[in-house]
């Protein structure tokens, strides 16, 4: 991958800089959503949002830099609405389990989302280096904070987790596998309710002992 390496955790940029950063991340995600991806120039880009295409550059490396942007700062949003729902004491550890469901089946009914899917997809089938530092800036904070989760609720007794990490994957797809191909490929009633999800994870919540 050419463009600039960027993380999840991107340092804050005050100031002039950080409105320029997110005025171009704005008008590129309109513009890839509205035309597509492929037909979108960075010229184009750069006369939405103003400012210079040597700005762009310096920020993001190239176009397929701004789309990983665009990706870790949608990752972003989501993971911190996932926080602030899930904040408050005294919920049951299927509760705390269930807000990363109902997140998961509000990703997949976005518009935005599977816009934003489909693009990384059929980029990372173009570039394996592109491919793999998605996964790791997109998938791979999802399954660390998960697998946080189930360490500490090991090392209390609280669950019988052996492997924190290959349980957090083992959810992940048990709650999400199905829904993200059904959506990718248009089946509108390919997302589960949350009855039929709990089902799904009954099987999940005995082995491990979650309640």
């Amino acid at each position: 991958m050419d463009g600039k390496e960027l993380t999840a955790c991107q340092i804050d940029r005050p100031g002039p800089r950080e409105r320029r950063y997110e005025a171009i991340l704005d008008a590129a995600e309109a513009l890839f959503i509205e035309q597509g991806y492929d037909r979108t120039s960075l010229a184009e880009i750069v006369r939405r949002s103003g400012g210079s295409l040597a700005t762009l550059y310096e920020l993001f490396g190239n176009k397929q830099g701004l789309l990983h942007a665009i990706a870790v700062r949608w990752c972003g949003e989501t993971m911190a609405e996932r926080a602030d729902r899930g904040a408050g004491a005294g919920r049951s550890k299927v509760d705390t389990l269930m807000d990363y469901v109902r997140s998961e089946c509000e990703t997949w009914r976005s518009p935005r989302a599977i816009a934003l899917m489909r693009m990384l997809v059929s980029e990372s089938l173009r570039d394996r280096d592109f491919a793999l530092q998605t996964y790791r800036d997109l998938h791979l904070p999802f399954i660390a904070e998960l697998a946080d989760l189930f360490a500490g609720w090991a090392r209390t007794g609280e669950a019988a987790i052996d492997d924190p990490e290959a349980t957090a994957h083992l959810f992940l797809s048990t709650i999400s596998g199905d829904m993200m191909l059904s959506r990718l490929f248009g089946v509108e009633d390919g997302i589960l309710d949350e009855q039929q999800i709990r089902w799904r994870l009954q099987p999940f919540f005995d082995h491990f002992r979650i309640g």
